[in-house]
């Protein structure tokens, strides 16, 4: 036996070693439409980040011009930012100097006053930042509640997609999913258990610097009631500045979420609290109270959020405060739960379509080709394995659209096989020797067989690219059992045939 069969046999072995070491050891992930499932379709409230960042613009703008032009008021509105200014006759002068720092805006005058506007580039830069930032969000989160294979992608403009294969509790998974999950930390000004009597200390209204939010029901004196907080608007810190978030246990033993900043949140932190000594600081998650504790001395680093929490809950808040804030409030718009005998039902079908295509494309090679096309069976067999394999090896989820590609691959398999075989016969019929003529038909037909592969190959990577889920699950079997296709058409099928003329110097019967 020659010296390069040797080392292609070895070769061949420790593939087929770690494929039997992967399907052993391994498990295949599951698709929706496989294993059951919930299946989610949400809306991104995008006007609310639209709104909220020209509500920040003009916080800029005011700090902007504070030393330069004195500002009456800036007030949203259907048309834009309105900017009002004490001195009406420095209008062309605040134009100029908005126009120079911001060249995301578009700036038009309105009798005395300014309409600021974000072009339509940084509006749909906004748009795409914030649904990127939903979906990687989600994705996080997900990850970190443990459906490593769930499929979570863009829908439109403004919705996201999330299918959870095998969710045995889809009522926590749509908590974890819908929390829009902003934590901020606030200093209170005030607070009682009327809300009533809160406003009427400010005539009714409160300055634009405090806002009135909602605590927690307290158990006083047998009697459920709800503690109401007039805090100040700007946090002192945010979750953004969120490092970690773990579930812990409060000092009287109940379910808590202890959580740490950052570096530079920790320094923010700790002197906005050297100056709080004394006073409460709410920890408001969603625009609600969870608790006020009293700051008794500087805090840097951690802190906790106590709160009427059962274990799952306080497990679940530390998911999504690890995770991060979704950019903006998401409501569900569309939910599809999916039993699993549905998904048996139809993959039992499919795998029944893949045997049979398996079995007729079998006999078809054995009888067209006889040895030659048994060793095209042996070959396709590899195929499957290895496509098997690598499938595991990657975690690429099975769904039916990839069980469709892996048929798809079972043609696809001996297609090479055909060309090089038609090729042995042309040569063969002009009288050249069965060695030669398999040398010949290899080399002469790898180039239409390699074209014919690439272009595949091409395909299935723009599906993967641009494709919807299902499309993605075919196009990932589809692209890997094509390259596999390509190895054993040229390497494996040669490698047999190599060996049948090993063990006999002419075989009547090889093609």
């Amino acid at each position: 036996m020659k010296i390069d069969i040797k080392i292609k046999l070895a070769v061949l072995f420790l593939v087929f070693a770690g494929i039997i070491y992967l399907m052993m050891t391994k498990s295949p992930k599951l698709g929706l439409d496989i294993q059951g499932g919930v299946s989610i379709t949400l809306k991104v409230d995008i006007d609310k980040v639209i709104k909220d960042q020209y509500i920040s613009l003009g916080k800029d703008i005011e700090k902007k011009l504070q030393d330069k032009i004195e500002i009456l008021s800036t007030k949203l509105t259907e048309e834009g930012l309105l900017i009002s200014l004490l001195d009406p006759t420095k209008l062309e002068n605040a134009k100029e100097i908005l126009q120079k720092e911001y060249p995301q805006i578009v700036i038009e005058s309105k009798d005395s006053d300014l309409i600021v506007k974000f072009t339509d580039w940084e509006i749909q830069r906004i748009k795409t930042s914030t649904m990127k930032q939903a979906v990687e969000t989600l994705r996080n989160r997900i990850d970190q509640f443990g459906t490593l294979s769930a499929n979570i992608a863009q829908k439109g403009k403004d919705r996201v997609l999330v299918e959870l294969p095998g969710v045995v509790d889809p009522e926590r998974a749509k908590t974890i999913i819908g929390k829009t999950a902003q934590l901020e930390l606030k200093e209170v000004v005030d607070s009682g258990f009327s809300k009533e009597e809160l406003l009427a200390k400010y005539n009714g209204s409160l300055p634009e610097d405090l806002e009135l939010l909602e605590g927690q029901e307290e158990d006083i004196g047998g009697k459920k009631v709800k503690e109401w907080f007039i805090v100040k608007k700007t946090p002192v810190i945010t979750g953004a500045m969120l490092k970690d978030a773990r579930a812990a246990m409060d000092q009287g033993g109940n379910p808590a979420v202890n959580f740490e900043l950052t570096s530079e949140g920790a320094e923010i932190f700790g002197e906005a609290t050297a100056n709080m000594i004394g006073k409460r600081l709410a920890i408001v998650l969603d625009g609600k109270v969870m608790s006020a504790p009293v700051i008794r001395s500087r805090i840097t680093s951690s802190g906790q959020i106590t709160g009427k929490f059962t274990t799952e809950e306080a497990n679940d808040l530390a998911v999504v405060l690890r995770a991060g804030a979704l950019p903006a409030p998401v409501s569900i718009i569309e939910e599809q739960l999916i039993g699993p005998t549905l998904g048996k039902e139809s993959l039992n079908q499919t795998l029944m379509a893949g045997i049979v295509s398996f079995v007729l494309v079998g006999i078809f090679m054995i009888l067209r080709y006889v040895v030659s096309g048994f060793i095209a069976v042996i070959a396709l067999v590899f195929n499957l394995l290895a496509l098997w394999a690598t499938m595991l090896m990657f975690d690429i989820t099975l769904t039916l659209p990839g069980i469709a590609g892996i048929i798809l691959n079972i043609g696809m398999g001996v297609d090479g096989n055909v060309v090089i075989f038609e090729r042995i016969k042309e040569e063969l019929k002009n009288g050249k020797t069965l060695r030669v003529a398999i040398e010949e038909g290899f080399k002469r037909g790898f180039n239409a067989i390699f074209d014919s592969h690439i272009t595949v190959i091409i395909a299935a990577l723009a599906l993967l690219e641009f494709g919807n889920a299902p499309l993605k699950g075919f196009a990932a079997t589809l692209s890997i059992g094509t390259f596999i296709n390509l190895f054993t058409a040229v390497f494996l099928t040669k490698l047999f045939l190599d060996l049948v003329l090993g063990g006999r110097k002419y075989f009547k019967y090889a093609v």
